[in-house]
């Protein structure tokens, strides 16, 4: 079950750290977030040091469907209903300003960079599309309504972003990575400090970065309540369609479709982490049904942190760690966000003013509904009987029959079938009961 972005790669490698060090800034994660955080940091002057416990862009990153747009669903009303005009337009600014470093850097790396236009269609309310249409003019963005399109479901039409990009994500980060300090297979035990303990050696450091994909130190920061993950699926087939553009659905549940080179990468089966969903078997029908040419070359899946109102954290892990930052809760739009993050943590660190921090800031209010709905799954769980127990804060596991894994619905955390830590986060694997 590997992705197309690792087959015909060829991938770096990185030493295990075996000794005691120093450096300015730790980053602790090799994901996206992690790798373009230490290459900004770098570029200004910053010592700085990434460890990883497996390979780099091995889990979430690998993972990606890597469509670059600030379209973030149809974020934009929810925006400025609930903020209004002025946060909805910075949030706006915010992922254009991502944007166009993407722009810039892939300019001189060859990574499959290419201009599409994307969509958010919906199949069954006009109404919503056109409420983010006037909420976009609101704010002031040109965006575009699409009547038809060229899609194999019917739809009520689609708002489109014009000239937003996809890529190959390995090959970008991978030609970042080279100039970096990086460890892999360098897992962080625990932080005193900010000095960072390892299997084999320690780091000692001004200040530390977490890009973990879920923050993985639970005394700080109340992420477990602040964050759940979302499972999606994805198939890579030939013989099936050039769909020019990138599309999602507006609901959560929906079908997603873009191309690389001769395939069409179509996602969807969605659910929370732990829960039942579509996963492959959606995508196969809807292949077999609208496709019946087609031939699968590739399936995987993907992990999303989900943050309560829609936007990213990025920012001081919490008001009582100083030095200590992280980024996370990408709600599934995981290339702006990172490098929305990679930009807010680097000027941080550097003691730079950027307008955009607070807006990310992880320390703001926590009361959403959706903290009660997490709230309500945690409890659940908890008391649910269960022979495997997570790690992490005890939660029932549930065994999911597609992937294979034991699957916690309370934070996200997976386990293989013989209980090695697949998704964090839970930081060690499963004992035996």
């Amino acid at each position: 079950m590997d992705p197309l972005w690792q087959a015909n790669i060829k991938r770096p490698t990185f030493p295990t750290l075996k000794s005691n060090i120093k450096t300015d800034t730790l980053v602790i994660g090799g994901g996206i977030a992690g790798l373009l955080t230490a290459y900004f940091l770098q570029q200004k002057g910053v010592r700085c040091v990434v460890v990883e416990k497996d390979r780099i862009c091995g889990s979430t990153t690998g993972n990606t469907t890597a469509k670059i747009t600030y379209q973030h669903g149809l974020i934009y009303h929810k925006l400025l209903k609930a903020y209004g005009n002025e946060k909805a337009a910075l949030y706006l600014k915010a992922n254009r300003t991502a944007f166009d470093r993407y722009r810039e850097l892939c300019a001189s790396i060859d990574c499959s960079y290419e201009t599409r236009n994307n969509y958010v269609y919906s199949i069954d309310s006009r109404k919503k599309l056109e409420d983010e249409m006037d909420a976009l003019s609101t704010i002031g963005y040109a965006a575009k309504f699409c009547e038809t399109l060229p899609l194999p479901i019917d739809t009520v039409g689609g708002v489109c972003f014009e000239s937003q990009a996809q890529f190959h994500p390995l090959e970008f980060l991978f030609s970042i990575a080279r100039s970096l300090t990086i460890y892999e297979h360098t897992f962080v035990r625990g932080l005193s400090g900010t000095t960072a303990v390892t299997d084999e050696g320690s780091i000692q450091s001004d200040s530390v970065i977490v890009t973990t994909h879920f923050p993985f130190l639970n005394t700080h920061g109340s992420y477990f309540l602040k964050l759940y993950q979302h499972r999606s699926y994805v198939i890579a087939i030939e013989h099936a369609q050039q769909v020019d553009g990138m599309y999602v659905d507006d609901s959560k549940t929906g079908f997603s479709f873009r191309n690389y080179k001769d395939l069409l990468l179509l996602g969807g089966g969605s659910h929370r982490t732990g829960k039942r969903g579509g996963c492959w078997d959606k995508l196969r029908d809807f292949a077999r049904q609208h496709y019946p040419d087609s031939e699968e070359r590739y399936f995987w899946a993907a992990q999303d942190c989900m943050s309560l109102d829609n936007i990213p954290y990025i920012g001081p892990y919490s008001k009582r760690t100083p030095n200590l930052y992280t980024a996370s809760g990408f709600n599934k739009w995981g290339m702006t966000g990172a490098m929305l993050s990679a930009l807010l943590l680097s000027d941080m660190i550097c003691g730079i003013s950027n307008e955009f921090s607070h807006m990310f800031s992880p320390s703001r209010s926590i009361l959403k509904p959706q903290l009660f709905l997490n709230g309500f799954e945690s409890v659940t769980n908890l008391l649910t009987p269960s022979r495997k127990r997570c790690p992490h804060l005890g939660c029932a596991l549930k065994w999911n029959p597609h992937e294979h894994s034991w699957d916690c619905a309370c934070h996200g955390s997976r386990f293989s079938e013989h209980g090695k830590v697949l998704d964090n986060p839970a930081n060690g694997d499963l004992k035996d009961p």
